[in-house]
């Protein structure tokens, strides 16, 4: 109860610049108005005495409301608050947060309501905006087409966007509360928690910060490629966060798949049409022009010389040709063409380059998915020409294994190495395309420093598992 007769404490509120205070009686019409309230409004306590506070200071929009909470609530509980626009004298608005007492007699019986405010406007400017601004973020989460996750320190996921839901077939309540290894598939899922701790002790950042290719795993368990860039936030209260943006890479992935296999296709078909037509043409030259030479050197006719020169040469060419058609279609259609075409490969290298170039294959391995051993032959292939014209090899060792369910290829040489910083710009395009053919497979390719000097080529694709005939050694003399 406020003591309102009390006759200090009523000019105290009077003359308070930033007290709102008003006395009304029980109908709810002024009776007097503090120094800071005639100030806010315009309006001095004469000109408002015995005017209907709600109908003169409130919108029209505002009133049954403010006239519920004032009037309509005499003789009860008094704690609730309410903000509401309020009507100056120049036409302009100010929120104003209200609070209402009772004012009763000695008797208790409640004789007028006083009104007591705060101006809260420039507060409930700020809110609006700090509303407006979440909605504007929301919006623009909601519509990302990329998936946005947020993740706090313990790994567990605090934020998804509607795009998540979406890419990885969970709904948000499956998410939220949850490790983030639970969208990846093995073996990063066992690891992931051990990397981001890592990061967390030691501060050195592998991926904040840097855009990478990485697998993710849907909710039905399909595995498919992303793009992940992650940034990192300190929020206000110390807290740290971490925010990942995922890029949904499966349906470029299928059209790169695409265009290597037309690629692929094209080449086979080119090399199909230089063994069966220009080949054939040129040993049908050869031909005649060996018996014509040899003609012409019964006869003794001194043109004899020139056109043996000429039976070499077009020898010559129809080799060449030969070794261009099967550099275009390399892999025969049988499980063991893979060996036989890497075989042949460091065998022309040797010959045409005149470089060391072994071929290893210490037991027998059989592909018979033709597409997976051309691609792997690509990337042998690819290897060997980069170890010639970057490395400046002398040596170039291609060894081909099978095991634990993998098939592994390796490519070593003893040239001048490999920049420390290997990225796509500086070494064209062919890292990329190796690259590109492994991960097509489902595998890894690595290039690396060799320690003994030069550079390894090391390729890693998953394949099922058969029964080997016993061991035999596979080596180009």
């Amino acid at each position: 109860m406020i003591p309102i007769t009390d006759p200090a404490l009523l000019q105290s509120l009077m003359d308070h610049a930033g007290m709102l205070v008003m006395g009304l009686d029980t109908r709810g019409r002024i009776q007097w108005m503090s120094r800071g309230l005639e100030l806010l409004t315009g309006w001095n306590s004469e000109e408002m005495m015995g005017r209907e506070w709600v109908e003169s200071l409130i919108p029209p929009e505002h009133r049954a409301a403010a006239a519920l909470l004032c009037r309509g609530s005499i003789g009860t509980d008094r704690s609730r608050s309410h903000v509401k626009p309020l009507l100056q004298k120049n036409g302009g608005l100010r929120h104003v947060e209200w609070f209402h007492s009772d004012i009763k007699n000695d008797e208790g019986k409640v004789t007028g309501i006083l009104c007591m405010g705060r101006d809260v406007s420039e507060l409930q400017l700020t809110r609006e905006a700090l509303v407006s601004s979440e909605k504007r973020s929301s919006a623009v989460l909601e519509t990302a087409v990329n998936a946005i996750i947020t993740i706090n320190e313990d790994k567990v996921i605090e934020t998804v966007n509607s795009a998540t839901e979406r890419i990885f077939g969970y709904t948000r309540g499956e998410m939220i509360g949850q490790n983030i290894r639970m969208l990846m598939p093995q073996p990063y899922r066992d690891k992931h928690d051990g990397y981001v701790q890592n990061y967390l002790d030691s501060g050195v950042k592998k991926i904040i910060g840097i855009g990478r290719e990485v697998v993710g795993q849907r909710k039905d368990g399909t595995v498919f490629p992303m793009d992940l860039s992650v940034g990192e936030a300190l929020l206000s209260e110390g807290r740290r966060v971490f925010t990942g943006i995922i890029r949904d890479l499966s349906d470029r992935k299928m059209l790169e798949e695409k265009i290597l296999q037309i690629s692929e296709e094209e080449q086979h078909r080119i090399g199909q049409d230089i063994h069966d037509d220009l080949c054939q043409q040129l040993a049908a030259i050869g031909c005649l022009a060996k018996v014509a030479h040899q003609q012409l050197q019964k006869g003794s006719h001194a043109q004899a010389a020139s056109l043996n020169e000429i039976v070499q040469l077009v020898t010559q060419a129809n080799v060449r040709a030969r070794e261009m058609s099967r550099g275009l279609m390399p892999v025969v259609l049988d499980s063991a063409g893979l060996m036989a075409a890497l075989a042949e490969l460091t065998k022309g290298t040797e010959r045409i380059f005149r470089v060391s170039c072994p071929f290893r294959c210490d037991r027998p391995v059989e592909v018979p998915d033709n597409k997976m051993a051309t691609q792997l032959f690509r990337i042998a292939q690819e290897a060997v020409a980069n170890a010639i014209k970057h490395s400046h090899a002398e040596r170039i060792e291609v060894t081909l294994a099978e095991e634990d369910g993998h098939l592994l290829l390796c490519i070593r040489d003893n040239g001048v190495g490999i920049p420390d910083n290997v990225t796509g710009k500086s070494t064209g395009m062919g890292l990329l395309t190796m690259t590109h053919r492994a991960r097509m497979m489902g595998g890894m390719l690595t290039v690396a420093h060799d320690d003994f000097g030069g550079t390894v080529v090391n390729c890693r694709v998953p394949v099922s598992v058969k029964p080997k005939p016993a061991a035999r050694h596979i080596q180009k003399p």
